[in-house]
This record gives structure tokens, sequence and C-alpha cells, in this order.
């Protein structure tokens, strides 16, 4: 038995994360987390140039909703390998695919290369997270879970402070292309540090007492599937028109079915238990990431501040998330978590709603925009880690690739829909001759209604606290 099975997960005992036991898997997820934070800030400060640059205000949204359609089938992938093979053959996967992701759009000549290399980037990002919530939930006692998350969020600080000013010095003296190619030999770096404790975690024994899997057969395909049926939706609403209809249409036969079979039953109708927990998570990030991948948008085009302000919105969102994770992580076992998810909706839908009124009104302050930003990321944070334990605490621990699979399924669709949403209206607003304040205020509408919707419906429908 290898030191990593030689921990129980339910062991209540409390042991230092950086503890000898635990040391290398704990650097090694913040340092890939930190790797993927720092480009994800990045990317979403310096969007604007790239725009100026390779031209296509039309695909401005799919920089982000390709990211995460890839995302989506990177977390069916490793959830499936996860379970059947262990941790170490999917994370090695996914690492490759990120840094091949990485190399292409680095290179990319035009828009559409580069929503290719974020596609490819967002299988690999996918796998991440995906083998970490299952190496978490087998590796870490239930106690130190929480714990583990907050330092997960912590990550984000250093990428929060220093990324987006960073990205936009990088812009400036060099190219926005080295935000890219310049993360290359991390991934490197941070691969040696994980990889051998995530090889030397293998396949969990199954009880065959335990209930049987509802997972699809061909997990990969179905996911391929829900990827393309999410494409044709924002493919519908971008281009408008005719192909409103038909494109959406498709989109949700081609795409709904599959997405069924990912998820708990009775995910799509919030049935309470686990399958509202995944649903819910899938609403939450569709309300934020609405919002938040325009939100350097309106600063620089809408408010006529600089690329710097713009960034600094980034960071105050981020900012939020990881103080609210910290302010959670203390009190979410005697709360329980359907408490703090109600009251991150709750959070999320005022924050938005003062970034779309300081956006629409022309004469608000641009630093009005980092305010929402702040609040609706400290809504956000209090609400993500909360999901992620109360689907480890419901769920059947040989299936726990599979719930978190899930959980991350509809976590990243929700990312592509609300980006690929807003996006749709932003673009119709700029070819309509709105100002870039007034496109994005409409965007955030729907967002919002979600954000509402999951406070007084959703949330209700999350597992009971759990007994003391």
């Amino acid at each position: 038995m290898s030191d990593v099975d030689a921990t129980p997960a339910d062991t209540t005992a409390t042991i230092g994360l950086f503890s000898p036991a635990y040391r290398a898997l704990t650097a090694g997820l913040v340092s890939i987390v930190t790797l993927v934070a720092f480009e994800s800030l990045a990317v979403v400060t310096v969007m604007p140039e790239v725009e100026a640059d390779l031209g296509g205000i039309a695909w401005y949204g799919w920089v982000t909703t390709a990211f995460f359609l890839g995302t989506m089938i990177g977390i069916v992938f490793a959830g499936g390998q996860a379970d059947r093979h262990g941790l170490g053959r999917p994370y090695v996967i996914g690492l490759a695919l990120f840094a091949v992701g990485l190399t292409i759009a680095g290179l990319a000549p035009s828009m559409p290369v580069l929503v290719l290399g974020r596609l490819i980037q967002g299988f690999g990002a996918g796998v991440v997270p995906a083998v970490g919530y299952v190496a978490i939930g087998r590796f870490y006692p239930v106690a130190a879970r929480p714990r583990m998350f907050a330092v997960l969020s912590t990550a984000w600080v250093v990428p929060g402070l220093l990324g987006p000013a960073l990205s936009e010095r990088v812009a400036a003296w060099t190219s926005w292309r080295w935000i890219f190619l310049g993360l290359l030999p991390l991934v490197l770096v941070a691969g040696a540090m994980i990889v051998p404790a995530m090889m030397r975690m293998g396949a969990p024994e199954h009880d065959r007492e335990k209930p049987t899997s509802r997972w699809a057969r061909r997990p990969l395909v179905e996911a391929v599937r829900v990827a393309a049926g999410a494409a044709l939706v924002v493919g519908g609403l971008t281009r408008g028109g005719w192909a409103l209809v038909p494109f959406i249409a498709a989109g949700v036969m081609v795409g709904l079915w599959p997405l069924r079979r990912l998820t708990p039953p009775g995910t799509l109708v919030a049935a309470p238990g686990l399958p509202a927990t995944v649903l819910s998570r899938g609403m939450v990030m569709f309300a934020f990431f609405g919002a938040d991948a325009f939100v350097p948008y309106v600063v620089i085009n809408g408010k006529g501040a600089s690329t710097f302000a713009g960034g600094l919105a980034v960071t105050a969102a981020t900012m939020g998330w990881t103080i609210a994770t910290w302010v959670q992580q203390g009190r979410i076992v005697r709360t329980g978590e359907a408490y703090f998810v109600r009251i991150s909706y709750v959070f999320v839908a005022i924050g938005l709603s003062v970034i779309a009124i300081s956006a629409a009104v022309g004469s608000a302050p641009f630093w009005f925009i980092h305010v929402g930003a702040a609040i609706a990321g400290f809504g956000v944070g209090l609400g993500y880690s909360a999901h992620s334990q109360a689907t480890l605490r419901v769920a059947v621990p040989e299936r726990y690739g599979e719930a978190t699979a899930s959980l991350q399924l509809c976590d990243n669709l929700g990312v592509a829909l609300g980006a690929g949403l807003s996006g749709a209206i932003v673009a119709a607003g700029d070819s309509a001759g709105w100002s870039a304040g007034s496109s994005v205020g409409v965007a955030l509408l729907a967002p919002i209604a979600v954000a509402v919707l999951g406070a007084t419906t959703v949330a209700r429908r999350l597992p009971p606290k759990a007994p003391t």
C-alpha cells in the first residue's frame, strides 16, 4: 500500500495540509491552480487588445466559451478515467493538452485559430480540477476538505493581485502572445511537482454492494455531444436572425439527452439532494461568468479607462472570491452548505446589478464596476466550494470521479452558456450601434435573473445539513 492510500478519507484527526504525508499533493495542487489562475485572469484582462489585434468582436465571447466547452469534455474524460484507472494517466494527458493549447493560442494568426487553441487548452484544464477533486475526496480527511478548498482559493490571491497588472505589462512590452507562450515552462515545472503523487493513487476497489453506476457507456462521446449542443446554442445566439431558432433547437436535440446521462437523475429539474447541487453549481457559474468575461471590456471600451483599470476589476472579483472562501470554511460544517449557497446567489445578484447599472449609466464612475465585481466575486466564493463539499459529502466514495465530473460538467456548461449569451448580446448591441456600456448592461439581465432564481428556488433543494 502506498503512502497516499494509507490515509483513510474519513479520518477526523487534525493534520496539517503541508505535513509530510500531504505535502507533495498539496503543493502540486496549489501550483497547478496558481498557474491556471494566472492564465485565466491574464486572458480576460488582455482580450480587448487581442480583439483589437486580430479583429472579430463576434468571436470575443467564443474565446471564453470554447475554453469551457473543452473543459467540459476534459472533465468527463478525467472522471471516468480516475474511477477506472487511477489519477496519474489522465493528469499527464491533461497537462500535455493544456500545453498544446497554449502553443496554438500563442501563435494564432486569427480569432478562429485562437478559439481552437482555447478549446484544446480547455480540455487539458478540465482534466486538472476533475482529477484534483477526486484526489481531495480520496486522500484528505473529511474535516480537512474545507481547509483544502480554501487553500486552493487562496492560490488565486497572488495571480489576482499581480496577474492582471503583469499581463497588461507583458502585452505592452512584448505582445499578448507571450501570455500564452510564457506559461509553457511553468507547466513543466508544476507537472514535475504533482505527477509523481498522482501516479501513486490507483483506482479504488469497487464494492459490489454499492449502487451500480448510471454513468454513460461512452462518457467521452456523450460529453462531446453536450459540448456540440452548447456550441450550436451559442452559435445561434451569436448569428441571430434566421439561425436563432434552428440552431438552438438543434443544440437542444444534440446535447440534452447526453447531458441527462452524464448527470445524476433529476438534475435538470433540480431534484433535492445531489441533483440540485449539480444544477445549482451550473447556475451560479452562468450568472457570475456571464458578467465576468465582459468586465474589463466595459471598463476599457465603455468607460474609456486603461487596460490596467480593467485588470483591477478582475482583481477585485478574485479577491472577493478568495475572502469569501475563507469566511465560509470555518463555519460551513455548523451551518451546512445550502445556507452559504443561498447567500451566494444573493451577493452575486447584487454585485451584477451594480455592474449593469454602472455600465449602462454613462456618468457613473468606472470604479463602481470594481465595487460590483468585488461583491459578485464574494458571492460566488461563498457558494463555489460549498457545492463541492456537498457533492463529496453525499456521493458514494467509489463514484467520486463521476459525481465530481457531473458537478464540474454543469459548472463549465454554465460558464460557456453564460459567456456565450452575454457575448451574443454584446455583439448584437455593437452591430446595432449601442454603446459598449449599454450592451453589457442589457447582457447582464439574464445572469441576474438566473441568480435570483437560484436563491429563491434551487438553493432550497440542496442536501440538508449533516447531523452533528
